[in-house]
């Protein structure tokens, strides 16, 4: 800490918010296999460590972390994923942290376990507004914050569309429509996407890489995300990013990230509305909108320096890097 020269450790359990959804095959968007590695480096003034384990691997990753961290210190220990803040409490922290991200509220036996950790927590954070006011009041004095996941703009950025397709081995002429999830999954329905996409081809992400998840969201010539309930909503953002349009129903992020945006659409799920919304997409021989100034609100840069915020706060001193920490000789740790 600041006031004994020592370096704010953090350890997390933390999800890629944007890779993890699109690695539907896991049937979970809100799980922490997959890490990203430059949101770590978004946070150069903090020494950094993150833990990954597979979705519902719970009892190993505590021995995992017992034996890794079982003599370490850390200021903060941050889990994402409400069922993942179990696991963390094998690892000593003087402030305990979690981000939930929707499935850990809203899924009946999840939510119970979820909800029954909350009260060990120093801070509960939720990635949008709206899925914090579905949690109970908070109880035992812990902290609420809204924490949203980060788009990438550096991987999510417009490209060529033409180029796109061909790499992916699409029609250069044809219509396509994105679906950003598994179809599998009942919540996101894929069954309004098939329906407003009509003629179009419908695109999917059940199994695409994360890696290729930029070119397919620039060879759409729109995005559809008709869901049912979003815990945050990253798909949108990463369509704005690449300023590929995109038609969403009101949940999570959706309202905010749309609004005012010429070319998109955040309505309730009409099929006469939403087909005549993306007609004109269809059409035209490279849609695009002007929604990476929206997106980049939201980029991973900005939403890491509102978790180091939170970190701070709850420590009750800024962390900071090496080459700023007084050089009495200490060692940091």
């Amino acid at each position: 800490m600041e006031a004994d020269g020592r370096r704010a450790r953090v350890t997390a359990q933390r999800p890629d918010c944007g890779e993890s959804r699109a690695d539907a095959r896991t049937g979970r968007d809100e799980h922490v296999a997959v890490v990203r590695r430059p949101r770590a480096r978004a946070l150069p003034d903090i020494d950094l460590e993150v833990f990954a384990f597979a979705p519902g691997d719970y009892a190993r990753a505590a021995a995992r972390l017992r034996r890794r961290y079982g003599r370490s210190g850390f200021d903060v220990v941050h889990a994402h994923f409400g069922l993942t803040a179990w696991p963390a409490l094998a690892v000593r922290g003087a402030a305990r942290a979690v981000t939930l991200h929707g499935t850990d509220v809203r899924h009946p036996r999840s939510g119970r376990i979820t909800r029954a950790v909350l009260g060990r927590m120093d801070l509960v954070a939720t990635v949008s507004a709206q899925l914090a006011a579905e949690l109970p009041p908070p109880g035992g004095g812990h902290r609420r914050a809204v924490l949203p996941c980060g788009v990438d703009t550096g991987r999510f950025r417009a490209l060529d569309r033409r180029a796109a397709r061909e790499r992916l081995g699409l029609d250069p002429g044809g219509r396509y429509v994105l679906f950003p999830a598994d179809p599998g999954r009942p919540g996101k329905r894929a069954d309004r996407a098939r329906e407003v996409a009509g003629d179009a081809t419908l695109l999917t992400l059940g199994a695409v890489e994360p890696s290729e998840v930029p070119l397919w969201v620039n060879s759409a010539d729109a995005v559809v995300v008709p869901s049912e309930a979003e815990g945050f909503g990253l798909a949108v953002l990463e369509a704005l990013a690449c300023d590929v349009p995109v038609l969403a129903t009101p949940v999570g992020v959706h309202p905010a990230a749309l609004a005012g945006v010429a070319g998109t659409l955040c309505a309730p799920y009409d099929t006469g509305v939403w087909r005549a919304a993306l007609a004109p997409h269809l059409t035209a021989a490279d849609p695009r909108v002007q929604g990476r100034a929206r997106a980049e609100m939201w980029s991973a840069a900005r939403m890491a320096e509102r978790v180091a915020a939170a970190w701070a706060e709850l420590t009750g001193a800024r962390v900071y890097s090496p080459s700023e920490a007084p050089n009495d000789g200490a060692r940091l740790v």
